[in-house]
Order: C-alpha cells, then structure tokens, then sequence
C-alpha cells in the first residue's frame, strides 16, 4: 500500500473540510430560505391544507305590504352539505345519508353529477332539512366524517296563498344562472327568486354572502371551527315594503266564491298603486322554500285548474260589456257622439246592419237612449250603432294608441299583453280574409278579437276615474308615495269623464244592472259584463267598479273576474262591492261588517231607505 506524503495528506483533508463547510453552508442557506424567507408561503399553504372555506348565505330583505305586515321572510333552518372530496367518496357518502335524510332518485343523480363534474366546493345535499334528519346525521359524525351541517335562513310566507301569486317564490340557483351570475359570487345552493316579487327584485332581496373557515384534518375530516383567521361577515338583503294591503287580500280570499277561479285586483286611483292582486286558485309559496319535492311540483303542474297561473296579470279573456266604456271614451275622443245625442235606431232588441241582425241582451229592447243610460242598462244596440259611427279603422287606431294590445307596464317578471287588433292585416294574417266594417259592431261591445287582462281592464279604470290618465301599476311603494308617470291618456274633456261616470253611476241605483250591490256608505259605479268564454261552457263574469265617499272623487279602482261564472251583477258585482267597501271603510274609520251590499241588508232584514235617498 502506498502511503501519502504529509504535505499531499494535510492538502487533501483541507480540500475536505473545505467541501463539508460548503456544503453545510448551502444546506443552512436552503433551511434559512425555507424556514425564514418563505415561512408565510409555506405557513399560507399548511393554512390551505387545514382550512376549508365555506360560504356563509346572507338572509334575503323582508317584504311587507302598505301597513308593514310581513309578507315574506326569513327563520331558522338547516343545511346539509358534503366536504369537496373524491367523486366516488361523495356518492357513497350521499347514498348512505339516504336512511336518513330524504333525497329522491332524481336528485341523487342530480347530486351524484354534480360531484363528477362540478369544481371542488361543498355540496349541498339540502337547504331544508328536517330537524330529526339533522339529529340522526349528527349522531353519527363517526360515520359522515365529511358532513356539514349549518343554519342558514330559510323562507317563510306567512300570507300564504293570499300572496302566493304576486308575491312569489324562491328556489335553489341551477347551473346556467351560476355561471350567469359568477361575478356576484353565486355557487350551487343559492337561494334565488323564482317569480313574482321575489324574482323581479332579486338583486335588492339577495344579500351578499359571507366567507368564514373550518379546520380539518389530513383526512379532510372537520374537527371544528377556526377562529384565528378573519372571516367576511354577509350582508342581508334589503327590505322592500310594497303597496299591497294583506288586510284587504286577506278579506277578498274569504269572500271569492268558493271552488270558482278567477282574479280580483284592486289599485290606488291617486298613485296607480296596486292594492290588491289576487288569483283563484292558488297555492301555498312555501312548499318551494327548501328543494321542492318533485311529487309536489308534477301535483301543481299537472292540475287542471292550474294554481300556478296568475290570472290577475296572465290571464286573457273577452272584456264583454265593460269594454263599452272603452268604446264610449273612444266616441267622445273623436267627437263622433255628443253625452245627450240619442242613436237613431232605438232598441227593439235588434239591430240591422248590412245581411246581418246583431241582437241585444234584452230581447224587449231598451228604447231610446243616451249615452249614461245605455252604459247604465248595458244596451248593445246604442252601443252597434257606436262602433258604426266610428268605424272599424279608426276604432283599430285609437284602441291601439290607447294601449290595448300591449301590457300594462306593472313591476313584475311576467305579464301579458292584450290581444287587440292593430289594423286590418290581423284577419288577414289570422283568418285569411279581410275585415267588413260589421267586425266594428263586435268589437264595440267588447266581443271578436278582443282579449284583455283583468290588470289592462283595471289601468284604463283609474284613467276614466281621474283625469283621463293613468300611471303603470305600481308594487314597489315609494317612499314617497308618489306615483310613476301617466302611460294612458285619454284626450277627452272632465265633462265628457263625468258623463261616462254618471253612466257608471246609474248601474248601481235603481234600475242599474248592479242596484243590488250598491253600498250604504260609499257611491260605487260600475259596469257588469259577461263574456262569451267558447263551447258550451258557461259565460266568464265581469264587473269593474271604482268607488269613493258620496259626493268626491273615486279612491279605489277594482275589476273582478270569476271564470265561467255566469252572471256578472250576480257573481262579480258583489265580490267588487264587499272589497271597495272594506278598503274604505278602513280608510275612512267606519266600522267594518259582513253586512255590506244592498242585497246582503235585505236578506238581513236591515233597513234600506239609504238606498233610495235622492241625494244618492
């Protein structure tokens, strides 16, 4: 073996300890630069491996009505969700908590998709759950280590059917409106509105949601919450008060002929605000305030008389007789006919107009009349010979400019225009032939191509109850109270108003259609209807009314309509007699009664010698 010389030995073992310095100088560097330098990087990503952020919902705004009852809000309620973890992990997670809490067949595929495909959030299994679901699933955390269960605000309509239509619903966010609305931060599990109000003031109603975390282990068991990092706390939505009166909502549901469908709305003359807004049948808006269970929903969907459809704003139908005020107002307009002017041809029952005979309602005929008389007995007759003084384009022109094909403009997601010819073309393009004038006798009383809403019927009201003008109806109360701009205008003299008034009068006195359904209190005008509803069913009945003290200005507007029920001074007259009357009764401090028409005090046997004074 051949030995070193010391000088090449010490040479060497320097060159070693040179190199162990300088690699333990290097190791110390690296250890210094990942203990020290970057401990906030590797703290933030221990931080991450710990902490699961969870988004906290906000409650939505209340909504109350006029007088600041509750309409919609919030209480108490569970959650159950499921930690991100591997897809396969979460289906079987989801397909044991099936013994325990209920999930379908349809939404566990929905929720088995969503964690297949979805990003790595937590899944909400539900909004809603029961609280014996949520005590079996937290005494069995051993078992669903990856479950979280929170409370979060669930909706709440304490109205109930009342409200349900125009009030609305909410429902859980689908995937379209996630990725729709990614900017606001919307994930799977946000409660969104679905209709109504709720949906047409989503933005002011949905608060913004808060962040706060939760500690877990390697195995993405939760094992509590962590207190040490700041969360975002949510912000509620705001609340909304509308011009709904519930009281009176309230009132016109108990008095709506049982087991019929239809609608009554009822608005504000002065500012066009919308008092009342009901449909029959309804349905109950909190069923759908957690997942709605798909049993439910086929019940509603599939039901023939429809308790989804919101008649009030929805529904079309032939305005029949009370479209004779539209005619009247048109007339006056283009000067065609003057208040005290009688027709030619006074009433013998029918009237001859090219090969045709068009008949009215009695078959005895109404004589000679003026213009508040033939509102005043309903005659059709007057009114043919109307229609052929104005002519079919003209009454197309003017019933067009005045807004009868087109909607209302009330705040809602959904409402329906009118159905109301714009010229000739619509036969045209719709029956393949082109109109005769005789199609201006129909439409003159309120029959042919002519379909409105009982919400278009209500709006052209107030413009015949005010000045000729009428603003949009209005849900959203103004902290002001004041109203939105006129969108109706009738371009007709107060006098001339007031004649079509007095006509209106007439109905509800002695020897009006209505006379039965005037009130003690208050002067009610009015104008029935019945419109032909196609087959052999029976007629739609209509009454549109307005009413006030004696002696003053209209206060309250109300149209109603009952489906296929018959008689419009025997079924629809009543119904809108009982709600003006309630309304102002309220308004002006009289005592409230269920005693409130004509007909009601003599099957009462109460006095009725108000109903005959002159001053009436």
């Amino acid at each position: 073996m051949t030995l070193l010389s010391p000088p090449r030995a010490r040479s060497l073992a320097v060159r070693a300890r040179v190199g162990v310095f300088a690699l333990l100088g290097i190791l110390v560097a690296v250890l210094f630069r990942a203990q020290v330098l970057r401990s906030s990087d590797w703290l933030l990503r221990s931080q991450s491996n710990r902490l699961k952020t969870l988004t906290v919902p906000a409650p939505r705004g209340v909504i109350r009505d006029r007088g600041g009852r509750v309409l919609a809000d919030n209480v108490p309620g569970y959650s159950v969700s499921i930690v991100p973890d591997r897809p396969d992990s979460m289906i079987s997670t989801l397909r044991r908590m099936r013994e325990h809490l209920e999930i379908d067949d349809a939404r566990l595929e929905e929720l088995s998709a969503r964690a297949r495909s979805g990003p790595p959030r937590p899944l909400l299994v539900s909004v809603d759950a029961p609280f014996d679901a949520v005590a079996a699933l937290e005494e069995r955390r051993s078992i669903f280590p990856r479950l979280l269960i929170e409370s979060r605000p669930k909706r709440r309509y304490p109205a109930g059917e009342v409200g349900a239509h125009v009030i609305g619903y909410v429902g859980e966010i689908n995937e379209a409106e996630v990725e729709a609305r990614e900017q606001e931060g919307a994930e799977p599990g946000w409660i969104v509105g679905r209709s109504g109000v709720e949906a047409q003031y989503e933005a002011t109603l949905q608060g913004k949601p808060g962040t706060r975390y939760v500690e877990v282990n390697a195995e993405g068991r939760i094992v509590g919450s962590f207190a040490g990092v700041r969360s975002v706390t949510e912000e509620p939505g705001t609340d909304i008060r509308l011009s709904l009166d519930l009281t009176l909502m309230e009132w016109i549901h108990h008095i709506f002929p049982d087991g019929m469908n239809g609608s009554v709305v009822a608005l504000d003359v002065e500012t066009g605000g919308v008092l009342a807004l009901y449909s029959a049948p309804a349905f109950d808006p909190n069923v759908f305030a957690g997942v709605v269970d798909p049993a439910e929903w086929n019940r509603l969907v599939r039901d023939p008389e429809s308790p989804l459809y919101h008649r009030a704003v929805m529904g079309k139908y032939p305005p029949g007789s009370p479209w004779k005020l539209a005619t009247a107002a048109i007339a006056l307009e283009l000067g065609v006919v003057t208040p005290t002017e009688r027709m030619p041809v006074s009433c013998r029952g029918s009237y001859a107009f090219g090969n045709r005979t068009y008949r009215c309602w009695k078959e005895e005929g109404h004589g000679s009349l003026t213009l508040a008389a033939a509102i005043q007995h309903s005659c059709n007759v007057y009114f043919y010979q109307l229609g052929v003084r104005i002519g079919l384009k003209r009454l197309l022109e003017v019933g067009t400019r005045m807004g009868f094909g087109a909607r209302c403009g009330i705040d809602l997601p959904q409402e329906a225009g009118g159905n109301f010819p714009e010229g000739f073309g619509y036969w045209e393009r719709r029956y393949g032939y082109e109109p005769r004038e005789g199609e201006a006798l129909n439409l003159a009383i309120g029959q042919g191509p002519n379909d409105q809403t009982p919400l278009k019927m209500a709006q052209f009201l107030v413009a015949i109850a005010r000045d000729g003008s009428a603003p949009a109806p209005s849900l959203y109360l103004a902290p002001d109270g004041a109203a939105n701009g006129a969108d109706w205008r009738l371009d007709i003299s107060r006098e001339h108003l007031e004649h079509i008034r007095e006509g209106m009068r007439r109905v509800t006195r002695q020897g009006g259609t209505a006379y039965r359904s005037s009130l003690e209190h208050f002067d009610l005008l009015g104008k029935t209807g019945t419109a032909q509803s196609g087959g052999d069913r029976p007629n739609h009945a209509w009454f549109t009314g307005m009413a006030g003290p004696y002696g003053a200005a209209p206060e309250i507007v109300v149209v109603a309509l009952v489906e296929f029920g018959e008689s419009g001074s025997g079924v629809a007259a009543p119904l809108v007699a009982k709600t003006a009357d309630f309304y102002l009764r309220g308004m002006h401090g009289i005592p409230r009664d269920t005693v409130q028409t004509l007909g009601e005090h003599e099957i009462a046997g109460r006095g009725t010698a108000w109903a005959r004074r002159p001053e009436r």
